[in-house]
Formats: structure tokens, C-alpha cells, sequence
């Protein structure tokens, strides 16, 4: 009997994440089926409230006025000009700024969320370029956006720390990297490096990415009765409550956060110092306040990927086993932050070696804060080292797959814990096959269509599952046999809201159309946050322990009138809108009927998650196989992608048509970063200098070719229902992908990206 097999034989009471098997995990319904966003309606009619469009009255809109320096003091600030333009209501500096304590930094406490330790317009330090040194309210948005530029300011500058360059002689070695030790050592790495049969050793480098969400960051906030109400676009509400109470030195439960639709994420939709300055500067001047930052304030205000520069050196003997890994290098960080681009995780599970030697270093910069970015580490460290992967594949004269089937390990290789499940291998076999890999030619630039080189490249994609501890549902049952889920997670786009409705829908043995989930709001139930692609199993954990709260009370109030009388929880299971016994279909009541006999209008029953041991019992992973075409000009060096086939590996899929658009999201996300995405920072001054989408080069549709995507569908024994998130896998893997097709077309290895034209001409083979 499999593993998937047993999950039958246990009863609803049996399960536990990490231990035993979700009783749902095979069983067919509503999950597994191909359901439209419940969202889509909304949205696509316009009626979906999105937090720049919420009109509150009396409300005034806010400006920021930016610092021109990386480090100093202001000296002179002037904004008696500002105060006197039409409409200005407010000019908030750190001259008359409430007094509000620094914001608790991200992961130092349970629902911290500060972005840094830094205080917020509390004195006139400057600390990054485009630090906010003033706060403008008017009555409408270009008087506030005007009354801004009227603000005069002068320095007195410092040295600044902005050359990554310069500062890596004195990276520091961070205390952890996101709670993993930032060394590992098994072995003598560097000798059995020395006397390896075959090895590469190169250096890998990934430039900054800003965050470029369609929806702007925004907040509309405002305070009443001594409470503070903020409606924001955020992945956070919880932690934005909280930290937001610390900042004001209020009570937790004096601050209310919703927010019900935010249009992108991707880890930047957190707190940052332009919520903190809109609800100061509400205080100060008593009316409601909206802030919607330009997109040149995100790239100012809003962190995004910082960048990396990785050694990675792999050794092999003649069969391609890997004697060792190394896996070592430097992100670039600032003093008041602890978020590194954590790319050293990446080497610790995915392949097997003899000895390992991986670290991670951070250089500390005058910039501002770094932050999470859709797969923080794994885009970049995969990057590192799936191009090693293919370069020693080339040193063996060896089929960069045929490589990958030697080196798969049977346990995860620095913790040794064993797999949950990995399939790693399966979704290679079936990506290889549904491409046609037996088409190409191993030998680079031999394949020309005119003055186009046609190459063909693999990638290993990898990413964590993550089950989010602190999360806890409420399930409501009305007498007209309907369900209620809630809980304050978020709906970002990604299609949660529609994958917990098919999850409740099947685990209380109820139509979909009679089953809601409300979200986004600090009123309802405590949610986790939406990050590490960790909501479908954060809130499917939560539900299934209200569910067996609700069961354990429906039972009661059933009585000895019920056809239940008598039976214990993990007697029953959920059936046809009510409960039944387990092998016995005649006994079962509806539960409108056991409200209706107990004379009740509603049932509410709520639940904290089960911790998350499964993935401290296990090793927990998601896989992909990535395959892509390129077509590179041999005398422009323009490069196209021209077909991409991905096979993933990521446990029970919840809809099939919203998972695929996530992992053709994150697909299309890593083929910006492989191409044509970077923040250009000057390291004279310390400003990005393509702050706008006109400058700063997210793919369109012409730079991204169809994309198939499919999966194994083996689901996870010990996660919720089998499952796993699917939103960040995608961009893994996708930078290496297209550098190895590259290589393939044309003979070229380009080992730092974006793979821009400047890194291609000269350099190629041109037809005669």
C-alpha cells in the first residue's frame, strides 16, 4: 500500500500535518477542478475597491519630498513656500512630526514589520537617497504633488557607503540567514575541489531589481475616537496592526487594517515609512489622509532585490558524482536591515556531494533597505548555480540532464532529514520529453535559422514550502445550510480566495456556490501573512482545525433525537451537506437540520492552525524542470525566447487554471530578471536613475513566447491536502534556463544578469 493509499484508512480525527496523512488528500470534489477567480467579476467590471480608489470624507492627499543625498544631515529646510501654495493643509518634517518610537524590525518578533530600525522623520538624518524628508497634505493630489517641489533643502553631506565594490574586503558574516546557520562546512570542500577528475569554479552576478506592481503602494488612512483605521494595499495586515500600534504607542486592538484587493504583491506590498508618515501627519492635522506613492517614490521608498555575487565551484569524478559543492559569496545590505538575498539556501538540499562548503556574506550600504522579492534567494541563487550545473555538464561531455540523474540525492544533504516528497527527476523526464530536449544539438552555435543562433537550455527550479505558524479560521453554518469562512489573509491576485472556497467547500461536503471566504481585514480571525507561497497551506491548516471544532459542536448540539446520537468526532465525516456516520450512509442529518432542531440561526466555531512541525520532521520542497528555446541575432545580439516548457513538481494542485497562471507568473518575472530588468544605481550618489517604467524594462508581451506549464500532481503526504504553494517556484531557475540557451546558440556564457545586449555583441559567431 503507498504512502497516498494509507491516507484512506485515516479518519478526520488521525490527521496531523507532518505525521500522518490529510484523509482529503486524494479524494475528488472541488478541489482539483478548473474554477474561474471568484474575484474576476469584480475586478474586471471595475467594482472591486482598490485602496487608491477609496473616497473618505474630508480626506486629504499627500506628497513626499525626497532627500538628494546618500548619508548626512539636513542643514536648512525651507518649506514656507509649500505652506503657502493653494490647498495645503499640512507640511509635516521632523521639526513637527509626532514623537513615534522606531518601527520593530521584521522577524525580531512574531508580527514585527518594520522594513528597518531606523525612526521615521524623527531628527535630520538622512540615511539612503530618497529618504522622505517631508510630508505634504492639500486638498487635492497635484496641489500636494506641486506644493512638494516648492520644499528647499540643504546638506551637510557625509561619506557615503555605495560602492559594492569597495566594500567587500569588510562584508560582514550576517548572524543567521533567515534562521539558517550562514555557513556550512562538511569536509575539506576545497581539496577535493583540487583533485577532482572534472570542476568548474566561476563567479555569478545578479544585479537590483526594483518592485513594479501594476497597483501602486497606497494607503488610506485616518484616525477616529483614538483609534487609528488604515486601509492599505499590503501582504501583512496582522503585522501592519501591530507594528503600526508600536510605532504610536497604542494598544494592538486600537488599529484596524483591511485590506480586501491588492493589485501585485510579489513580497514589497509590506510596511513602509510612507504608512507611518501618512497616519503621523493624519494625526497632526485631524482629517483623513490618502497617499499614493508615483512610481518614482516606490523606487525611492520601496526596497527591492539587492544585488548578488556568487563563487560556485563544483567537482566530479568521471561518472559526474559530485565529490564537492561550493556555494559562497556577498549581497549587498544596510546597517539598519537584517534581509539578506538568502541565494546560499539554494546548494543545501538540491544535489548530492561528498563534502560542502557554503556561505554567505553581506556588504553593508548606504542604500535603502533591502526587501523580499518573489522567491527572495532562490531566483538568484539558482541563477549561480544551475549555470554551474551546465558548465560542468559541458566539462564531462555529458547531457546536462543525464548529469542531474547522477548527482539527485536521497535526503536532504547538510540537515539529513529525509524527503517528504521530491519528483524532481519525474518532472524532468516528462518536461524533457514534451519539449523534444532528444532535438538538441550539444554542440553551441551549430543551429542557424539566417542571421538567428538557435540554442536549447535546462534548469532546475527549487523553492521552500513554508506553513506559516499563528493563523486561525472562523467557520460560520447558517440555517440555510450555507458556510462562512474567515480569516485576515489576503487576496492579492494570486486566486486565494477561490482556492480556500473549493478547500472549505470539499472539507464541509458543500456546494461551492453556498461556501464564502472573507479575508483581509484585522476584525476578522488572525491570518499569516501572504509570503513564501505559504497561504493555501497556512489557511487549509487553519480551517481544518475550526473544521473539527465545528464538527466536535455540531455533534453536541445534534442530541439523542439526531441520527448522530452517540457517535465521537472521529466517528463521522462530512457528506452531502451535513455529517454521517463512517460506513454508515443511513445515519446522517444535513446541518440545517441539527441547527434547526437546536434552534439555532448560526453556528460560529473558530481555531488556531496546528503548529507547523511538518517541515522540522521533514525536508519540504518544491521542483520544476525548465526548458527553453532561444534565439539570439548574431549580429545584433538581441535576444528572443522562443519556446519555454516547464514541468513542476509541487504537490496537490487546488485549481488547476489559477496554479498555472501563478507558475507562468513567476515564469515571466524570471525571464525580466534573466533579460531585462535592473535598478541603475549610481554609486556617486547613490539614486536610481531609471526610477519609471519607461526606463526601467519589465518584459511585454512581445518578450515572452507561449508557455506550457504542467506538473507531476504527486501530491505531498504531509502537507494540507497534499499541497504545496506555487506562486515563487516559477521565477526559480528561469534565470540559468535562458543562460544556458544562450550558451547553447552561441558559444557565449554570460554569468551576470540581465543577459543585455552589451554582454552578446562582439562575442558572437557571425553566419558567412
Amino acid at each position: 500500500m503507498s504512502d497516498l493509499d494509507k491516507a484512506q484508512t485515516f479518519t478526520r480525527k488521525n490527521w496531523k500535518p507532518g505525521e500522518t496523512f490529510d484523509p482529503l488528500i486524494s479524494k475528488r470534489g472541488a478541489v482539483g477542478t478548473q474554477v474561474v477567480r471568484i474575484d474576476g467579476p469584480l475586478k474586471v467590471a471595475g467594482a472591486a475597491p482598490f485602496v487608491a480608489e477609496i473616497e473618505v470624507e474630508g480626506m486629504v492627499y499627500a506628497a513626499i519630498a525626497h532627500s538628494t543625498i546618500a548619508r548626512g544631515r539636513i542643514d536648512t529646510l525651507d518649506v514656507t513656500k509649500a505652506e503657502a501654495a493653494p490647498g495645503v493643509v499640512l507640511v509635516m518634517t521632523f521639526r513637527n512630526a509626532p514623537r513615534m518610537a522606531p518601527t520593530p524590525l521584521y522577524l525580531t518578533q512574531p508580527l514585527a514589520a518594520g522594513p528597518n530600525t531606523l525612526p521615521v522623520m524623527q531628527d535630520d538624518a538622512i540615511h539612503w537617497n530618497g529618504q522622505a524628508i517631508a510630508i505634504v497634505l492639500a486638498e487635492t493630489q497635484e496641489q500636494a504633488t506641486y506644493a512638494a517641489t516648492l520644499i528647499k533643502v540643504t546638506y551637510v553631506e557625509e561619506t557615503a557607503r555605495l560602492s559594492f565594490n569597495d566594500g567587500k574586503p569588510n562584508a560582514r558574516v550576517p548572524e543567521t540567514i533567515i534562521g539558517e546557520p550562514s555557513t556550512v562546512t562538511i569536509g575539506d570542500a576545497e581539496a577535493a575541489l583540487s583533485a577532482a577528475h572534472a570542476s568548474v569554479d566561476h563567479v555569478y552576478r545578479s544585479q537590483r531589481l526594483a518592485h513594479s506592481a501594476i497597483e501602486l503602494h497606497a494607503a488610506t488612512v485616518r484616525w477616529k475616537d483614538g483609534c487609528l483605521v488604515v486601509r492599505d494595499t499590503t501582504q501583512m495586515v496582522n503585522h501592519t496592526q501591530w507594528t503600526l500600534a508600536q510605532v504610536f504607542g497604542i494598544p494592538p486592538e486600537k488599529v484596524r487594517v483591511s485590506s480586501p484587493f491588492v493589485g501585485g504583491g510579489f513580497g514589497g506590498k509590506s510596511l513602509w515609512d510612507h504608512h507611518i508618515l501618512a497616519a503621523a501627519a493624519s494625526k497632526l492635522c485631524g482629517r483623513p489622509v490618502r497617499i499614493a506613492l508615483s512610481r518614482e517614490a516606490v523606487y525611492r521608498l520601496v526596497g527591492g532585490r539587492t544585488l548578488t555575487e556568487q563563487r560556485v565551484a563544483l567537482g566530479a569524478r568521471g561518472d559526474g558524482a559530485l565529490d564537492t559543492f561550493i556555494h559562497e559569496g556577498i549581497a549587498a545590505g544596510t546597517p539598519h536591515n537584517d534581509w539578506p538575498e538568502q541565494f546560499s539556501l539554494v546548494g543545501r538540499q538540491l544535489y548530492a556531494a561528498d563534502t560542502f562548503k557554503i556561505g554567505q556574506k553581506v556588504v553593508d550600504l548606504d542604500t535603502l533597505a533591502n526587501t523580499y522579492m518573489r522567491a527572495p534567494g532562490e531566483s538568484v541563487g539558482t541563477f549561480a548555480t544551475e549555470s554551474a550545473v551546465d558548465e560542468l555538464a559541458e566539462a564531462l561531455h555529458m547531457d546536462p540532464i543525464d548529469l542531474r540523474l547522477r548527482i539527485e540525492p536521497d535526503k536532504e544533504q547538510t540537515s539529513g532529514r529525509a524527503f517528504s516528497s521530491r519528483n524532481l527527476l519525474k518532472a524532468y523526464e516528462l518536461g524533457a520529453e514534451r519539449f523534444g530536449w532528444s532535438g538538441r544539438n550539444p554542440n553551441p552555435g551549430q543551429r542557424r535559422d539566417g542571421e538567428w543562433l538557435i540554442g536549447m537550455g535546462c534548469a532546475s527550479a527549487t523553492h521552500p514550502y513554508y506553513r506559516l505558524p499563528g493563523g486561525a479560521a472562523r467557520i460560520r453554518l447558517t440555517a440555510d445550510g450555507r458556510a462562512t469562512i474567515q480569516m485576515a489573509s489576503h487576496e492579492m491576485g494570486m486566486g486565494t480566495a477561490t482556492a480556500q472556497v473549493q478547500i472549505a467547500a470539499d472539507r464541509l461536503a458543500l456546494p461551492m456556490d453556498k461556501v464564502r471566504f472573507e479575508y483581509g481585514d484585522t476584525d476578522l480571525p488572525p491570518g499569516t501573512m501572504a509570503g513564501g507561497s505559504s497561504q493555501t497551506a497556512s489557511i487549509a491548516a487553519a480551517v481544518i482545525a475550526a473544521h473539527e471544532v465545528l464538527v466536535t459542536e455540531l455533534l453536541r448540539l445534534a442530541g439523542n433525537d439526531s441520527p448522530l446520537a452517540g457517535l465521537a468526532t472521529d466517528a463521522v465525516e462530512s457528506a452531502d451537506g451535513g455529517l454521517r456516520a463512517i460506513g454508515d450512509t443511513a445515519r446522517h442529518e444535513t446541518y440545517a437540520s441539527i441547527l434547526a432542531r437546536a434552534g439555532r440561526d448560526e453556528l460560529a466555531c473558530e481555531a488556531n492552525a496546528a503548529d507547523p512541525t511538518e517541515y522540522q520532521k521533514w525536508a519540504m520542497h518544491s521542483y520544476g524542470a525548465h526548458f527553453c528555446e532561444v534565439r539570439v541575432n548574431a549580429f545584433t545580439g538581441e535576444t528572443r525566447v522562443s519556446r519555454f516548457v516547464s514541468c513542476f513538481d509541487v504537490g496537490r494542485i487546488i485549481n488547476p487554471q489559477t496554479a498555472s497562471s501563478q507558475l507562468r507568473g513567476g515564469i515571466i518575472m524570471g525571464l525580466g530578471m534573466a533579460l531585462t530588468e535592473e535598478a541603475l544605481f549610481d554609486e556617486r550618489s547613490g539614486r536610481i536613475m531609471n526610477p519609471s517604467l519607461a526606463e526601467y524594462h519589465i518584459p511585454s508581451h512581445l518578450d515572452v513566447p507561449e508557455i506550457d506549464v504542467f506538473w507531476t500532481g504527486i501530491p505531498d503526504p504531509y502537507s494540507p491536502l497534499g499541497a504545496h504553494g506555487v506562486g515563487e517556484i516559477g521565477i526559480t531557475g528561469v534565470g540559468a534556463v535562458v543562460a544556458n540557451a544562450v550558451y547553447n546558440a552561441t558559444g557565449v556564457r554570460v554569468r551576470n544578469l540581465p543577459i543585455t545586449l552589451d554582454k552578446l555583441i562582439g562575442r558572437l559567431p557571425i553566419p558567412v
